[in-house]
């Protein structure tokens, strides 16, 4: 199953990707007609149809760092699959999905399937936070998780050697905050419905999502948010949280005003 996710990455344009925590450094067989084109990289193994060699070339490169930055946070090896399929339509085969205009990238299974053209519009921070931020849903895991957690800590990572300041990368989030409206409370499932209606919204979920982890990773350090998200995998989030002296409620509280510091 898939997640669709929304970010706006220093692009100027909304980013949409979709996610689901699996990969392998194999090689598919059989995923289209005609020839596949493949790019090693330290890493990553992509693979192409009717795309440059230059194009995988520079993905096997952006997978790899990609890779080490999930690495580096996890303390553990990431082993990249990138798939780049001719065209739209040819990814929505793929993945049996329907249409994905508008995506960038999708997970399915043991692969990463770049969607050619909206990957290409993306800057190269953009492409880099992307890759990132799946991977660390390959790497990591889904269990047991409430999505401000889980999508929260995919953009801690990927956003962590981004270079990009907060109100940057929480540009929409910003702009309520400037604005008086400070979020009441996590993301919940109904926010990250990205069914369409309120983009906007669902850009900001994933800013909720993301400056709740990096409170975490600011107020205790980025190991307590690599255990934490460990044990909410295992016991539940609120019995993760109890080590730290927190429950939902004051995270909650603590997190706005975290918000209100970093964009107000």
């Amino acid at each position: 199953m898939s997640e669709q996710v929304s970010r706006r990455a220093a692009t100027g344009a909304l980013l949409l990707l979709a996610l689901v925590p699996a990969a392998s450094a194999a090689v598919p067989r059989a995923l289209w007609p005609g020839e596949t084109v493949t790019a090693r990289g330290a890493r990553s193994v992509v693979v192409g149809h009717g795309t440059p060699a230059a194009t995988l070339a520079e993905l096997a490169r952006r997978a790899d760092t990609a890779a080490l930055r999930v690495a580096d946070v996890l303390g553990e090896p990431v082993r990249p699959l990138v798939v780049v399929p001719a065209s739209a339509a040819e990814a929505a085969r793929l993945v049996g999905a329907g249409p994905v205009a508008g995506l960038a990238a999708l997970a399915d299974g043991d692969r990463v399937i770049v969607v050619p053209d909206a990957f290409a519009r993306l800057n190269p921070t953009g492409r880099d936070v992307v890759l990132t931020h799946e991977l660390t849903h390959v790497a990591a895991g889904t269990d047991r998780l409430p999505p401000w957690l889980y999508e929260g800590f995919a953009d801690y990572v990927g956003y962590r050697d981004a270079g990009l300041p907060v109100p940057v990368a929480a540009a929409e989030l910003a702009g309520e905050v400037r604005a008086g409206r400070l979020p009441g409370e996590l993301p919940g499932p109904a926010a990250f419905a990205a069914d369409g209606r309120d983009p906007a919204r669902l850009a900001r979920a994933y800013q909720e999502a993301w400056l709740a982890c990096r409170f975490l990773a600011d107020r205790f350090s980025e190991g307590t948010l690599v255990r934490l998200y460990r044990a909410a995998q295992a016991t539940g989030v609120e019995r993760a949280l109890a080590p730290l002296g927190l429950s939902v409620a004051t995270l909650t509280a603590r997190w706005r005003g975290y918000v209100r510091e970093q964009l107000g």
